[in-house]
Order: structure tokens, then C-alpha cells, then sequence
């Protein structure tokens, strides 16, 4: 049987109005990277576009890959040599296009990581801070979760990865703020907005400093475990509203 199809154009226009993509300042281009065939039937989608990724993806058949951490990134060496080859000539070969969503795709309401983070965790999302509203408040409403230590296996548990706790793991919980990846530079923009506890993927050395001498306990649970359910999201929404396939490879990251 053959599997419905959209058009390449469709679909970019499709995702950037979803994601509203021109409201960002990032520090990558946001949409399709590198173009591949018209025809897109099959979706893969992961959290970074590595080559393992890739392989994949050319294994699977896909016409496209899906991907929160894309290339071209502000700053980057900008030759195509080495790796960078490698992985372009990977997808030009195979006429796979390659989209990649950072921060609209961290901060949609329904779609994002944050989004989808406060549905797992079961937070009751009460506001949002820090610039383009990327870091999220809330509070723990999943049964039998009252301080820090039970929030962190809770979270552990849920994604599979040891979260790093700094602080009192019996401290009781109140407010609560998140933002998925390498966000702990937002940890001071989350204790000006009253948080008793932060959550994010990554933590840098002064980080831990800011949080003991705040008396803020974070969590670090790991920034490609924070960030695999936005694009699943998306994903699916794509797959839905155009009777595409789509499909999850969870490409394993320690960090």
C-alpha cells in the first residue's frame, strides 16, 4: 500500500507556522538545513542530527530527519571538512532533508520540551520567565511527591538517568521551575522568580555555587534525556495531519 505523501515546501511552511519560528533569535537556523527530495513519506526523528542518526535514517529509508540540535550553529567553523563532510555528503547522497527546530521547539506550549517535560513529570504549569518565556513554573502535583528527594528519583525514574541533585534532598517542595538542555544559565533568573527548586539538563561548576548559596536545589537530569519529547511531539503531530510515518530513534547520550 502506498503511504501518503507532503510536499517539502508543505511541510517547512507547515512547522514554521506551528513553531512560530520567526519570534526566535537563535543561534541556528531553524527549518529545513539541507534539502532532499519533494516527496517526503517517511520521518525520522531524533534529538541531535549525528551521523548515527543518520545512518539510520538511510537505513530506514526516510525522506527526512527531524531534529532539535541541527548543524550551522553561530560561531562554528564553517568549513565543510571532516564531519561536517561526512554528514552533508550523507544527506545529499540520499536526498534526505534535514529540519531542525532549538528554541521554538523548546518553548511551544503543547509541542515543546518544557511543554512536554511538565506532562510527564505531572507539573501543574503556573508561569513562565527568563527571555522568549523559556523557562517554565509550576508546581508537583504527582501523588506521593513532597521533597526534592523524591522529586529527583521521581524524575530519574521517568527518564531513565540518574538526575544530579545539589541541595537538601529532604527540603519540602514548593515552587518549581524547569527548562530542558543546557540551561543553567537561567538557574538566576529562576530564583528571582521565587523557584525552591530548578530543573534543567546540564549544571556548570558556578552553577552549583549559585544554588547552595540561594538555597535552590537543581537537578540536572541529563540534557539529551530533557529533550527527546518535544521532537517526538512534533513528530507525531506532522505524522497525523499529513498520514505520514514517523518515526523515534533514540540515538543514547550519557550527557
Amino acid at each position: 500500500m502506498l503511504r501518503k505523501s507532503v510536499e517539502r515546501n508543505t511541510l517547512t511552511q507547515f512547522m514554521s507556522n506551528e513553531l512560530q519560528v520567526a519570534r526566535y533569535r537563535d543561534y541556528c537556523p531553524n527549518g529545513l538545513q539541507v534539502e532532499g527530495r519533494n516527496e517526503i513519506r517517511r520521518i525520522i526523528s531524533g534529538v541531535t542530527a549525528c551521523q548515527a542518526l543518520l545512518d539510520e535514517a538511510v537505513r530506514l529509508g526516510a525522506d527526512a530527519i527531524l531534529v532539535h540540535h541541527g548543524y550551522f550553529w553561530r560561531g562554528e567553523d564553517m568549513r565543510v571538512v571532516g564531519q561536517k563532510y561526512q554528514r552533508l555528503k550523507t544527506l545529499l547522497e540520499h536526498e534526505i532533508s534535514l529540519f531542525a527546530y532549538h528554541l521554538p521547539l523548546d518553548s511551544h506550549a503543547i509541542l515543546g520540551n518544557n511543554a512536554q517535560l511538565a506532562k510527564l513529570f505531572g507539573f501543574e504549569v503556573t508561569g513562565r520567565f527568563g527571555e522568549d518565556d523559556l523557562g517554565w513554573m509550576g508546581t508537583c502535583s504527582a501523588a506521593g511527591i513532597s521533597t526534592v528527594g523524591q522529586l529527583a528519583a521521581h524524575i530519574s525514574s521517568i527518564l531513565g538517568r540518574q538526575a544530579l541533585v545539589i541541595g537538601d534532598p529532604d527540603q519540602p517542595l514548593k515552587s518549581v521551575a524547569w527548562c530542558s538542555g543546557a540551561a543553567q544559565n537561567m538557574l538566576g533568573v529562576a530564583i528571582e522568580a521565587d523557584a525552591s527548586v530548578y530543573i534543567s539538563g546540564e549544571i556548570s561548576e558556578p552553577t552549583v555555587h549559585l544554588a547552595r548559596e540561594a538555597g535552590v536545589a537543581y537537578l540536572a537530569c541529563g540534557h539529551h534525556a530533557s529533550e527527546r519529547y518535544g521532537v517526538q511531539a512534533l513528530g507525531n503531530l506532522i505524522a497525523q495531519t499529513f498520514g505520514v510515518e514517523h518515526q523515534f530513534v533514540d540515538i543514547d547520550n550519557p550527557v
